[in-house]
């Protein structure tokens, strides 16, 4: 039989599929749709699948069948810990960079699982190809399936250490990208007025399934090395850990989105940090994109909303004049020895002036990136204006200005007959789930208990 079916490999047998499935499936759409993110996963749920593999087969019968499938099992290289570290943080790499590509410089983290496969290679065209193809011998160990090189490198620790390494290069690189991830998690906040569907929380908590995976697969081997031998079933239940980790990650891969092509996390190697006396400069990006992107309408003054956010603006500010970023000219830079923080409190004001009247913030995927645009500065200096001028991120920044305006229109009579989703998505919100969260965030309470407050 080619495959024996039973408690312990039907259970398995399963994860193994949809793993191999849904591998191919993102594959496919990362050809398509030219998604390096899919690509990596595909790699990860491979891996996984393969690791699977090994215990799935043999409770299929494949190490007793002594026949080639028997042979097969002593030469593929089930185990990939020390591929599996890399994968995973070069998948987070390129799911929240969707311009991250794997550069020459990239592939050092990949020389310890290219040695250890080089290394089976060369026991696989010994044992197999010479010693059994061009020489004619017998396989002398298990049966006549097992060649003498394979058999003297069962005695040798280079397995284990293999093993070993692999363990800790998982954690090593799970750790690492935990800490990369709080860092993307800064970058939205300071990017993104809406972030729900690109803090990819799934992932966080595949990280520390991984992290808790190892950890478990790391007891079972000390365990079994220094304590006392398991037996294939009780080492079966760490390859059922291996299945729901495929699970988990088949369906939270196949369910995320790349149409966010705006992300671009990098971390803070990849790139210079910009010198804090930045000026306001016009961005290349901005020109270019200056009429295509709407300016506000000076002859049309919008209704107010009921108050600004509660931002501590200098004096100096009050009295400066505010042009609004519909203004033809951009202003010339001005040196940065002259009074910085004059120039911080004029941007402040001008911003404020420009929120108030073309309420950007009603757009509900608004960028930190769209709104330089309209202001007609960089990036850089709008987040340290945000930042210093207004003691705030763009994220908390910009929903403050939507909290208001829900605030409003559940005050107003004109608008008792909406619903509070009416109400989120009338006050720039993407859903009510955020508009909840954020409205218990920054108000202490749910929209809900607001209203009938109000």
């Amino acid at each position: 039989m080619l495959f024996g079916f039973n408690l312990y490999s039907g259970l398995l047998l399963p994860f193994f599929l949809q793993g191999v499935i849904v591998a191919a499936v993102l594959w496919a759409r990362r050809r398509r749709e030219d998604t390096a993110a899919d690509g990596w996963l595909a790699l990860l749920l491979l891996l996984f699948a393969v690791r699977l593999a090994q215990w799935m087969l043999g409770f299929a019968g494949w190490y007793d069948s002594h026949d080639a499938r028997t042979t097969f099992m002593f030469y593929w290289p089930f185990s990939n810990w020390l591929a599996v570290g890399p994968a995973l943080y070069f998948y987070f790499r390129s799911l929240t960079n969707q311009e991250f590509r794997l550069q020459r410089r990239h592939w050092w983290h990949f020389a310890p699982a290219l040695a250890f496969g080089a290394w089976l290679l060369v026991v696989f065209g010994y044992d197999i190809g010479w010693w059994h193809g061009l020489q004619g011998q017998p396989l002398p160990g298990h049966f006549g399936t097992k060649g003498p090189l394979a058999s003297w490198a069962d005695y040798q620790p280079i397995g284990l250490l293999a093993d070993t390494l692999g363990y800790l290069s998982v954690l090593t690189y799970a750790v690492h990208t935990l800490r990369a991830y709080r860092e993307y998690a800064r970058y939205l906040n300071d990017n993104f007025s809406d972030t729900e569907q690109l803090r990819f929380r799934w992932l966080r908590n595949v990280l520390v399934a991984v992290v808790v995976g190892t950890g478990v697969t790391l007891v079972f081997g000390v365990v079994n090395l220094f304590i006392t031998p398991l037996n294939y079933v009780q080492s079966w239940y760490d390859y059922l850990f291996t299945g729901l980790l495929i699970y988990y990650l088949s369906i939270s891969g196949l369910l995320t989105g790349y149409r966010l092509a705006a992300l671009r996390f990098r971390l803070p190697t990849d790139t210079a940090t910009p010198s804090a006396a930045t000026l306001p400069m016009v961005e290349a990006a901005a020109v270019v994109s200056a009429a295509a992107a709407p300016a506000a309408d000076t002859t049309i003054i919008y209704e107010a909303v009921s108050g600004l956010p509660e931002t501590t603006v200098s004096p100096a500010a009050a009295a400066a004049s505010v042009p609004l970023a519909s203004d033809a000219a951009v202003e010339a830079p001005i040196e940065a020895a002259a009074e910085p923080d004059v120039e911080l409190a004029r941007w402040t004001a001008r911003l404020l002036a420009h929120m108030q009247a073309a309420r950007p913030y009603l757009e509900p995927e608004l960028t930190l990136g769209e709104l330089a645009t309209q202001l007609r500065t960089n990036t850089s200096w709008l987040s340290k204006v945000i930042n210093s001028g207004c003691g705030q991120n763009f994220n908390d920044f910009i929903n403050e200005y939507r909290v208001r305006e829900a605030e409003r229109r559940l005050r107003d009579p004109q608008f008792r007959h909406y619903t509070l989703l009416a109400v989120a998505l009338e006050a720039g919100f993407n859903s009510k789930s955020t508009f909840n969260r954020v409205f218990k965030k920054l108000r202490g309470q749910t929209p809900s208990e607001a209203a009938r407050q109000l």
